[in-house]
């Protein structure tokens, strides 16, 4: 059995920088599966809320919400949940950015429209949740040499890190697997992608754990 037979809907996660989208584009490539992936270049409002994260936080938020419901809406839609799919983003964790980005009034708001759309979107078959040092994802962020990234601070990715374990820590909706992301070189080394498929498919258990530092 393949992996994508195993599991069709593969959803993986984490901070900015932890190469959630690199695994997801491999994943999908290696078993030619439908891709679903963010389009962080498509929000107007982004560049600005590096630059002034209390004016722009919740226009850049809002948007991003939208873009995400319409992305899984019109897959559900199409009935495109049949076939394999890959993505680098679930709904689930949009409030995680919210909670550390926008103030008490603007929170409650946006806590209200997130509610209100309601979005059907099936639970994924398997979560992979990236876990990423603080060094390495600013590390990989300055790396990345995209403009806009390079005025986030060391101290938004320590925040965002922090409610991405919290959420993680507590998260039992769907089969999990937390990889320790810290040497595991997805990007320039088929191996660690090989290594990591070959992980999963000896997962058996809903929450487990993979070292690749260990191995």
């Amino acid at each position: 059995m393949q992996l994508m037979e195993r599991f069709p809907y593969i959803v993986v996660e984490g901070p900015i920088g932890s190469g959630k989208t690199t695994l997801a584009r491999k994943l999908a490539d290696r078993y030619n599966a439908q891709l679903l992936v963010e389009q962080a270049e498509a929000n107007p409002f982004l560049t600005r809320f590096y630059q002034e994260p209390g004016r722009y936080a919740l226009q850049t938020q809002l948007f991003f919400l939208f873009q995400r419901a319409n992305q899984l809406r019109e897959l559900a839609q199409r009935d495109l949940f049949g076939a394999a799919t890959v993505a680098d983003f679930f709904l689930e964790k949009d409030p995680l950015f919210a909670r550390i980005t926008l103030d008490n009034q603007e929170f409650q708001l946006y806590r209200q429209i997130f509610q209100h759309l309601q979005v059907q979107a099936p639970a994924p078959d398997l979560v992979i949740y990236l876990q990423t040092p603080l060094d390495a994802l600013q590390e990989r962020v300055q790396q990345r040499n995209i403009s806009y990234e390079q005025n986030i601070s060391r101290d938004y990715l320590h925040k965002l890190s922090d409610v991405y374990s919290e959420f993680f820590h507590q998260y039992d909706a769907a089969p999990l697997l937390i990889v320790n992301n810290d040497k595991l070189n997805i990007a320039t080394e088929e191996a660690s992608l090989t290594l990591l498929i070959e992980r999963i498919m000896q997962m058996r258990g809903r929450r487990e754990f993979f070292n690749p530092n260990l191995q």
